[in-house]
């Protein structure tokens, strides 16, 4: 038996100038490139996205803002209002600020105002977030209710009612007084003359329409405390207020924290309020803080209001930079 031996067919002679030909180059594709080389493109959608709100605070926010630095550095008093040419001044203008007694006097008294409003805000939001986790499902929903009518209320409308509580002649706290006291001693009496009572006055308007914002934050705060730990604590014989301090205070401290600088902040640029009972009988030169101080300064000054405006926001700035250095270590931990 014989086998045959199938040979395979010869392979075409090779191009003899292949040899001196430079190899064809292949496009490089993405997939070539080692891992982290890949070049990223730039993000344009979300830019897009964010354009139209950025453009808004631009001119609403930004033009003002440096229009008002310009200012700060100027002599712009009312003749410069009604037309004349604005002179450079320097630091002038901050220098006359930081000297002035008056200055002083109400960065003093708002920052005191500032100091008394946080303190009942926060105690009584807390105390309040924690009555509506002990309330059933109806007191909860009805407590709810009454704080979101007062957080609601426009500033000037809830300032105006109170107003009217405290009026002189008509004021129901007079009335119910002279009830209570069997007299005449609080007919006529003026709750707003006096700079002391005037701050009474604000701080109760202040703090009933800020408490409901601080029972909210802290009330969702305290839903997230786990029940299991609390029980646990129980158990092993803490009480209440041990519970409180030991256990749910830690969980709440970032928000605590965010709630305080937020409510310095706001506490500290008031002005509807201030403003609302200065025209109903409060004197100005002893109860401005800062916000109506820069407006009544730049009814007449404008170069001096920018300053003191600028003074205000580096203030506000050392709070933010606090608050945020402070978020971010929380949450590095």
């Amino acid at each position: 038996m014989t086998t045959s031996l199938v040979t395979a067919p010869p392979a075409p002679d090779a191009d003899p100038g292949a040899g001196n030909r430079a190899p064809k180059r292949r496009r490089a594709e993405p997939s070539d490139l080692p891992a982290g080389s890949k070049r990223r493109r730039f993000p344009t959608a979300p830019w897009l996205l964010l354009a139209p709100s950025i453009i808004i605070l631009g001119i609403m926010v930004g033009y003002p803002l440096v229009r008002l630095a310009i200012n700060s550095f100027q002599k712009y008093g009312k003749a410069q209002i009604f037309g004349a040419p604005p002179e450079w001044i320097g630091l002038d203008n901050y220098m006359s600020t930081l000297g002035d007694a008056e200055f002083w006097a109400v960065a003093g008294r708002s920052f005191g105002l500032a100091a008394v409003l946080v303190v009942l805000t926060m105690g009584i939001g807390i105390l309040l977030a924690v009555m509506m986790t002990k309330l059933n499902k109806f007191f909860r929903l009805l407590m709810s209710v009454g704080l979101l009518l007062a957080w609601a209320m426009p500033p000037l409308s809830a300032t105006i009612v109170w107003g009217w509580i405290v009026d002189t002649k008509y004021g129901l706290l007079n009335y119910v007084l002279n009830w209570l006291t069997q007299s005449d001693a609080f007919t006529g009496h003026s709750w707003l003359i006096d700079p002391m009572s005037f701050f009474a006055v604000l701080t109760v308007i202040i703090t009933w329409q800020s408490i409901p914002f601080v029972a909210f934050v802290v009330y969702a705060g305290l839903t997230q405390v786990p029940e299991e730990v609390l029980e646990a604590a129980q158990l092993d014989g803490a009480g209440g207020p041990k519970r409180f301090f030991l256990i749910v205070m830690p969980y709440l401290k970032s928000i605590l924290l965010v709630t305080t600088i937020l409510q310095v902040i706001w506490d500290l640029r008031v002005f509807t309020q201030v403003y609302a009972l200065q025209g109903m009988g409060g004197i100005s030169s002893q109860t401005d803080v800062f916000g109506t101080y820069i407006y009544h300064l730049g009814n007449s000054n404008l170069g001096v209001a920018g300053a003191v405006s600028f003074i205000m926001v580096a203030m506000m700035l050392l709070i933010s930079i606090y608050y945020v250095r402070k978020t971010v270590k929380e949450e590095e931990v």
